[in-house]
């Protein structure tokens, strides 16, 4: 299964606690369908210490999003936008954006 979304790129989340926002993906779990977006979908969580987390208590961090709540933002028109595929004529496979008809990768 090929996967739309990508590390670095800059998506907008269109459902949720944080519909609207925009951000940088971070990484990507494939088998999950998953994605971890820099600085949205924060969550605590109660850490125990550890030799890695000395101090342990209350740590926020992100928690990952469904790849279907995120939308890709164009480079060139700064909107959010569905991902479409073409393959070139040397035969490698690209993504474009349908709003801006313009290449991605």
């Amino acid at each position: 299964m090929s996967l739309r979304l990508k590390k670095n790129d800059t998506v907008k989340i269109i459902t949720g606690e944080n519909k609207g926002q925009t951000g940088r993906i971070i990484r990507v779990f494939p088998d999950k369908q998953r994605a971890i977006v820099e600085g949205k979908n924060v969550v605590r969580r109660h850490m125990k210490p550890t030799p890695k987390n000395q101090q342990g208590g209350i740590i926020a961090k992100e928690a990952s999003i469904h790849l279907s709540n995120l939308m890709l933002v164009c480079p060139k028109t700064g909107k959010a936008t569905r991902i479409g595929t073409r393959i070139l004529d040397n035969g490698r496979r690209v993504r474009f954006s349908k709003k801006a008809k313009e290449l991605i990768d």
